[in-house]
C-alpha cells in the first residue's frame, strides 16, 4: 500500500508541474493583457508598466520566474483590483469554499440514500418519485431554478433572503453572523445540490442494482443476516468502487457552478472576481484560479485512487 501510494504521489507532482506549464503558456498566448485592454494609457506608459510586470521578458523566462513566485505564495498582481492576487484570492476563495463543500456533503448524503433506497425498491412508488425528481433537476438550467426559487421564497414567501452574504448594514457578531451567514447560504446551497444529485443518484442506484444481484448477496441473506447488514456492510461497499472515481471532480465541478450562482444570488465569492478578469483581461488572477482548481482536480484524483485502493485490496496488486 505503502508503495501504491508514493507511486501516486510522484505521479501526481509530476502532473501538477505540467499541469502549471500549460496554464501558463495558455495564457501568455492570449492576445492583449489589462494594459492593452486600458485605453487611458499612453504607449510609452504602457511599455514602462510592461516592463515593471516584467511582461516584456521572454516566455519561458517569464514562465520559470512566475512559477518561483508561486512556491513562495505569490500568485502575482491584479493590476484591475491593485493588490496581490493572493489577497484578493484569500478574501473571496473561502466564501466560495464553505458554499461547494457544504453543497458536496448534502449532494453525496442524499444521492447516497435515494440511491440506495431506490435500488432495493426496484420499480416500487418510491422509485417512480426518485426517477421523476432526478431527471426533473438535471432537466431544468441552473439560472431557471435560481430564479424561480427567489421569486418562491424570498418575493412571494419573504422566507430567505435572495442575495448577499449578509444582510444590507448588518451588523452581526459571534453566532447571530454565523446564523445570518447560514441563512443567506440556503438558497444557494440548495441549487447547486439540486444540479448535482440527479447524475450521482442514478450512479448509486445502477451500482447498488448490480451489486445486490450477486451471488455473495444472496448467500449473506440466506446466512440469516438482517437486510440491513446486507446492503450497508456487505452491498454498498462494493457498490461505492465506481462512485468514488466522481468525488476528484466533484468539488472542482462546485467550484466551476458557484461562478453562475455567485451571480444569481449577490455571493461575495470567487466567481464574481474570475468573471471580472475575464472582462479586463486580468490575466494573473485568471492564471492563479485556474492553477487552483487544477490543483483539486489533481489533488482529488490522488485522493480518489488511495480511497479505491484501501476500498478493493486488488488495485494495490497492480
Amino acid at each position: 500500500m505503502k508503495q501504491y501510494v508514493l507511486q501516486r504521489f510522484i505521479q501526481m507532482i509530476v502532473i501538477l508541474f505540467g499541469t502549471s506549464f500549460i496554464i501558463f503558456f495558455l495564457f501568455a498566448m492570449l492576445p492583449g493583457d489589462y494594459i492593452d485592454s486600458n485605453i487611458s494609457l499612453t504607449t510609452e506608459r504602457a511599455k514602462e508598466l510592461k516592463a515593471l510586470y516584467g511582461l516584456d521578458q521572454p516566455m519561458l523566462q517569464r514562465y520559470f520566474t512566475w512559477l518561483g513566485n508561486v512556491f513562495q505564495g505569490n500568485l502575482g498582481f491584479s493590476l484591475k483590483h491593485q493588490e496581490s492576487v493572493t489577497s484578493l484570492l484569500n478574501k473571496y476563495v473561502w466564501n466560495s469554499f464553505i458554499v461547494a463543500l457544504l453543497a458536496l456533503f448534502l449532494t453525496w448524503t442524499i444521492a447516497l440514500l435515494t440511491g440506495v433506497l431506490s435500488a432495493i425498491k426496484q420499480y416500487s412508488l418510491l422509485d417512480g418519485i426518485v426517477t421523476f425528481f432526478v431527471f426533473a433537476a438535471m432537466s431544468f438550467p441552473s439560472f431557471f431554478i435560481s430564479l424561480l426559487f427567489i421569486k418562491w421564497f424570498g418575493v412571494d414567501l419573504k422566507v430567505l433572503p435572495v442575495g448577499g452574504m449578509i444582510d444590507t448594514g448588518s451588523n452581526s457578531t459571534g453566532f447571530a453572523y454565523v446564523l445570518e451567514v447560514g441563512e443567506h447560504m440556503i438558497l444557494p446551497v440548495t441549487i447547486l445540490s439540486l444540479l448535482s444529485i440527479g447524475s450521482l443518484t442514478r450512479y448509486f442506484r445502477t451500482g447498488m442494482l448490480e451489486v445486490i444481484r450477486q451471488d455473495y448477496i444472496r448467500t449473506a441473506r440466506a446466512k440469516g443476516l438482517k437486510e440491513r447488514v446486507v446492503i450497508f456492510k456487505h452491498a454498498l461497499k462494493n457498490a461505492i468502487l465506481p462512485v468514488i472515481t466522481l468525488l476528484a471532480f466533484e468539488l472542482p465541478g462546485l467550484f466551476s457552478g458557484a461562478i453562475i450562482m455567485e451571480q444569481i444570488f449577490n455571493w461575495p465569492g470567487v466567481g464574481r472576481i474570475q468573471l471580472e478578469s475575464v472582462s479586463f483581461r486580468d490575466y494573473p488572477v485568471l492564471m492563479a484560479f485556474t492553477l487552483f482548481l487544477s490543483c483539486l482536480t489533481i489533488i482529488g484524483n490522488f485522493l480518489a485512487d488511495v480511497t479505491y485502493a484501501a476500498v478493493d485490496p486488488r488495485i494495490r496488486l497492480k
